[in-house]
């Protein structure tokens, strides 16, 4: 089972995902919170596998409660779901440290992807919220053609990043490049050694960052 904890300052909400989440198979309801300040306070006696985030919250907002908890338990996935989907929140959700982002409007079968997704060290975003990645990424860099890439990549592991954050697959990534996959893992593996991250929701955190 998925341990999931719930944070949502609106009660509503916070009840009415807590019933949703009961109707996924192998997801458990590990408690619910009103703040970011609750959720870290239950996390020091409860166990859970993702959150799910919301946003603006009093006391502890959403983003600085998921850069205190990703330092306190690194080993806890935060999926956020909020009503908002502007290029700042996204950008500082996932600096840090959220490994998935949807917009309320999500129904329960894209939650409980969401929250398989990150349970399993994957990234998952809503497709409105990967274009608005997407979109970002590209428009920085069209302002740095001939700008130096940073931790020695090349143009071409860059490139691949760039896919990644699209949420492409090793096999689309393939296709698009007009390149064999094993190629592309060549590329994945050399440029996630030189930038020094894991999996691919480190690696969009890194492309952000660096405003690649």
């Amino acid at each position: 089972m998925i341990r999931v904890l719930v944070v949502d300052d609106q009660q509503v909400m916070r009840e009415g995902l807590v019933a949703l989440l009961g109707l996924i198979d192998g997801v458990e309801v590990a408690g619910s919170a009103g703040d970011g300040r609750q959720a870290l306070d239950l996390l020091r006696h409860t166990a859970a596998d993702v959150v799910l985030m919301d946003l603006r919250m009093p006391v502890l907002d959403g983003v600085a409660a998921t850069r205190l908890l990703k330092r306190d338990h690194p080993e806890v996935a935060v999926v956020v779901l909020t009503t908002y989907a502007d290029d700042a929140s996204i950008a500082d959700a996932v600096r840090a440290g959220a490994r998935g982002y949807l917009t309320k409007d999500a129904g329960r079968a894209e939650i409980g992807a969401a929250i398989r997704s990150a349970a399993n060290g994957q990234a998952i975003f809503a497709a409105e919220v990967s274009d608005r990645l997407v979109a970002a990424l590209e428009s920085r860099t069209a302002t740095r053609v001939k700008a130096e890439l940073p931790d020695g990549l090349t143009a071409r592991e860059a490139e691949v990043l760039g896919l990644i954050a699209r949420g492409l697959s090793n096999p689309e990534i393939a296709a698009d490049l007009f390149i064999g996959e094993a190629t592309v893992k060549s590329h994945i593996n050399r440029a996630f050694a030189k930038i020094g991250v894991r999996n691919r929701a480190e690696a969009v955190r890194y492309g952000l960052e660096k405003g690649l």
